[in-house]
Order: C-alpha cells, then structure tokens, then sequence
C-alpha cells in the first residue's frame, strides 16, 4: 500500500510551540521594511538585534468571526534568562510606508500583539553582565539603545510585565527605561521594590515626552544623549554612553 506521509502537527494558537515556529518561519531585519521601519523612528542602532526578524505575510484576524489578513510584521522572540525562546511579539507593518498618525504601523485595530509565555520573560538585546536596562517598548528600548549602544537592554512589551521582569544572577544595576505614564510610573515603583530587595541598584531613566523614540523623534539624538548622560551613574558614562558623531 502506499506509504502516507506524515505530516507536522499544528501546535496550538499562541503557545509557546507556535512561537517558535513563527520566528523560524522570518527572516533577518536587514533591507527589509523592519529596518526601514526602526529607521524612519530615528532608530539607527540596529547591531545585535538577532531578536527581531521580519515575517512579509503574517497573519492578523481582527476577531473570531472576522477573516484572516496577511500584512507584513515585525516579529521578536521573547526569551528567558537562559535564551530560551517563550512567546514571540507581532508589530505589523504599513507596506505603504510612514505616517505621523501611524508611524508605520499598519492601518488594524490591534497592530502589535504577543503571544506565547511573556511572564518574567523579554525581548533582549545584548547579554546582560552586571548592567542593564530595561523598558516597556521595543522601540522604546532600541531608541534608548542609540546613546547606550553597548548597554544589555531588555523590553518586557508593556507596564504589566515590565513590573514582574526576572533578574539575571550577575545583575548588579539596572536602569528602568520609564514611559512617561501612570502605567509607567507603577512598573518603576514596583521594579524598585524588587530590585532593592534582591541587592540590586535601580536607577530610573526618564524621557522628556512620553517615552524615549518620541524624545528621539521630536528633540533629536544629541538631546536624546544629553538627557540620558544627565541620569546615568557616572562610572557609566564613559563606560556606555555613546560619543556624539
């Protein structure tokens, strides 16, 4: 009889199998609409950014009873202190380009969303030693990641799960990239708490508007660094911050 072949079974919807192979299934940022996306945020900084990768007809289904759409998406895996990747985070794109009114998201009711096991989890940039940052957003992170190119940062995709971020065991300081909110303010009161009661120092980075890609956006890079040096410890500064071109 005729051998029958085998297919993968699905994994299920938004579970942490599914976001493996999501992340598998994209490619790397480079000359993709990511890039031209972080870009057109003023994001420029784009080294060690193997968390992010490009997907150019992901699905969205605005509900259950709603058709599936394919827009082309940002996809970030979410990882655990270990490097084990737990959930993943969905940006979909405007093909068209960038708008002040969406900077460059596309046109849908939710056009980022998460999935998989986000709790305590992030997506990172670098490899934490004794130093790092973390915030709520990727652009947010990445935008304060231009004046500190060489800092570890972490972005844990909203207030909620900013607040419960695990710790890496070598961590000495970290830097709370705040948006400027009452969700924000919440999230730094709770990581203060939690890392003064591990030992570890905190440190909170505040932007000018209300969060650190407007600030880099609206004010500009040399203002964006100014600010941040002002909030840095000061064996920091030389250490990380960048020198201005």
């Amino acid at each position: 009889p005729p051998t029958q072949k085998r297919g993968v079974a699905p994994a299920p919807s938004g579970s942490p199998e599914a976001s493996r192979r999501l992340f598998a299934m994209a490619q790397p940022i480079l000359g993709t609409l990511v890039e031209t996306y972080l870009r057109n945020r003023g994001i420029a900084v784009l080294h060690g950014s193997g968390s992010l990768r490009f997907h150019p007809r992901c699905y969205y289904r605005p509900d259950d009873s709603s058709p599936t759409e394919t827009w082309p998406a940002m996809i970030a895996a979410v990882t655990d202190l270990d490097g084990t990747l737990t959930g993943a985070h969905r940006t979909w794109l405007d093909p068209r380009g960038f708008s002040e009114a969406t900077l460059g998201k596309a046109p849908i009711d939710t056009p980022r969303r998460a999935m998989g096991d986000l709790l305590g989890n992030a997506v990172r940039f670098g490899a934490p030693g004794e130093v790092m940052a973390a915030g709520e957003g990727i652009e947010t992170v990445l935008s304060l990641r231009c004046a500190l190119p060489d800092m570890a940062m972490a972005a844990a995709l909203s207030a909620a799960h900013l607040a419960a971020i695990r710790f890496p065991d070598t961590l000495r300081r970290l830097y709370i990239v705040r948006d400027n909110d009452p969700a924000g303010d919440a999230a730094r009161d709770n990581l203060i708490e939690r890392a003064n009661a591990a030992g570890i120092e905190a440190i909170t980075l505040s932007p000018r508007l209300g969060d650190f890609n407007e600030d880099l956006r609206m004010l500009g890079m040399d203002a964006l660094r100014a600010e941040t040096r002002a909030q840095l410890a000061t064996h920091d500064i030389g250490r990380f911050l960048a020198l201005a071109a």
